[in-house]
């Protein structure tokens, strides 16, 4: 994933942006960087790794250094940037967000123009965002060069770019899988992923961009120069996992949106006579808390904390690529209170259970700790494919995904002719598939949140959220 904040001011916007990047820092654990403007000595510019620092840390000595107007700075789990670029349309910055899954088709079709070259990373791959710049570049002004690059993208794409007079154009996904907000305040605008970070800052609600909308913000307004389009797949792990508690999308609340999920999975569950009595719910911290909140406060069992994350240590996601070391870290993040799971009968919420590793190992530890009783359950349905259009729930081979492996283990090759029932856990391949995992991972129970009570949670149109994951409709 990654995440942005930009920022236009009549007056100096460092800390701002500064401080609205930091707060993007749980959509990214790679790299980061920030960029400024300033008329008398231009632009600006640091980029640092944030794999075992965290943002601010890591950017805090630079402030002395940075000044101006405008400024703009990214969060990313993928290339270095922003990039600062030179071409026939002046010097700018630029910084990406999204997955291009055509990514060598461009670059073959670019490279094979006439002299036209791109840098070559550490990997021997080219920087998507410098990709996008070329694409940018294809044409006269920046905003028909924006239009095709969102045109031309398969995937996702949603940008910044800062010019050398210190606007910041701003442009949301054509199909808006992403947000992008705009905030205000007496001396300029602040664009953002999370609507809580320039909240924080001073600014108060604008303008939300549409799908495919290209919008100019300087110190005195914004305008939009491309319309919004007709269509749009926002993601729904916006709410259920990544978006931060505080924010709002398309006018709905990450945490409310979690309570009103959990109570419906209680409520669904009460009514199909499958609610089990136990001592306390539980969620799987952080983003599985919430929902549990909703689901004790409808079932009417009392809420708890059986674990609490160590936050000084561990205050943000760390995922090493090697399996073993991520189940140790795990682990390491998550510390019991004895007195709440010794003899106890707890039922745990997690935002999703994609591979299934970890949790099988909490499970385990749980029950090592003289749990009574494990029961889970999942707030989204099983996930049975990998997002192609954010770098979200990617995974090496779909058999990463403990869902596809089961259905595999269950009908071989055919069940993947079946997986609309499989997610439905009122089918009898959805039972199946439930029960298989449920015995494999040593739960007492598992329940999965439908489809249909995940869409009714969210609250928005049904048309316009992403469900690729879970049932591969685009």
């Amino acid at each position: 994933m990654g995440g942005f904040c930009g920022a236009v001011s009549k007056r100096d916007v460092v800390y701002d942006v500064f401080f609205g990047v930091d707060y993007h820092s749980h959509l990214g654990t790679k790299r980061a960087g920030l960029i400024f403007f300033d008329e008398e000595s231009g632009f600006q510019r640091e980029i640092h790794s944030i794999e075992n620092t965290p943002f601010r840390t890591r950017f805090e000595n630079d402030l002395d250094s940075f000044h101006g107007k405008s400024g703009i700075g990214c969060i990313s789990d993928t290339n270095p940037q922003p990039l600062l670029m030179r071409s026939h349309l002046g010097v700018f910055a630029l910084t990406t967000v999204g997955c291009i899954n055509n990514e060598q088709d461009l670059v073959d079709r670019y490279l094979a123009c006439e002299g036209r070259q791109f840098t070559s990373m550490s990997s021997g791959d080219v920087n998507t965002t410098e990709l996008v710049a070329a694409l940018i570049n294809h044409e006269a002004d920046f905003v028909s060069g924006i239009k095709h690059a969102l045109e031309i993208v398969e995937g996702s794409l949603t940008l910044l770019v800062m010019d050398e007079e210190g606007a910041i154009y701003a442009a949301r996904d054509k199909m808006g899988r992403l947000p992008v907000l705009i905030g205000k305040d007496e001396d300029g605008y602040c664009v953002s992923f999370e609507s809580f970070a320039y909240h924080k800052l001073g600014y108060v609600d604008a303008y939300e961009l549409g799908p495919g909308e290209i919008v100019r913000i300087t110190a005195d307004g914004f305008e939009t120069l491309s319309p919004a389009g007709d269509q749009m797949k926002i993601c729904a792990f916006l709410w259920v996992y990544y978006g931060y508690p505080n924010s709002n999308y398309e006018g709905e609340n990450v945490e409310v949106m979690r309570y009103r999920n959990g109570a419906i999975m209680a409520r669904e569950e009460r009514e199909r006579g499958v609610m089990p009595e136990v001592d306390y719910v539980a969620g799987i911290p952080d983003s599985g808390t919430p929902h549990a909140i909703g689901y004790a406060q409808e079932s009417g069992m009392p809420f708890g904390r059986p674990f609490i994350k160590y936050t000084p240590t561990w205050p943000r996601s760390f995922m090493p690529a090697n399996q073993e070391m991520r189940n140790r870290v795990a682990t390491m993040k998550l510390v019991p209170v004895p007195e709440l799971i010794e003899g106890k009968k707890l039922l745990f919420v997690d935002d999703s259970i994609v591979r299934g590793t970890q949790l099988q190992n909490t499970v385990e530890f749980l029950y090592q700790s003289g749990a009574a009783e494990v029961h889970m359950r999942s707030a989204c349905p099983p996930i049975m494919f990998g997002c192609k259009y954010l770098t979200f729930s990617r995974n090496k081979s779909i058999m990463d995904l403990i869902a596809r492996r089961v259905v595999h283990k269950l009908e071989g090759e055919e069940g993947a002719e079946h997986l609309d029932e499989y997610i439905d856990p009122s089918s009898e391949r959805g039972k199946c598939l439930v029960k298989e995992i449920c015995e494999s991972m040593g739960f007492d129970s598992l329940s999965y949140q439908s489809l249909d009570g995940m869409l009714e949670a969210i609250g928005i149109d049904r048309e316009k959220i992403c469900t690729y994951c879970w049932n591969g409709r685009e």
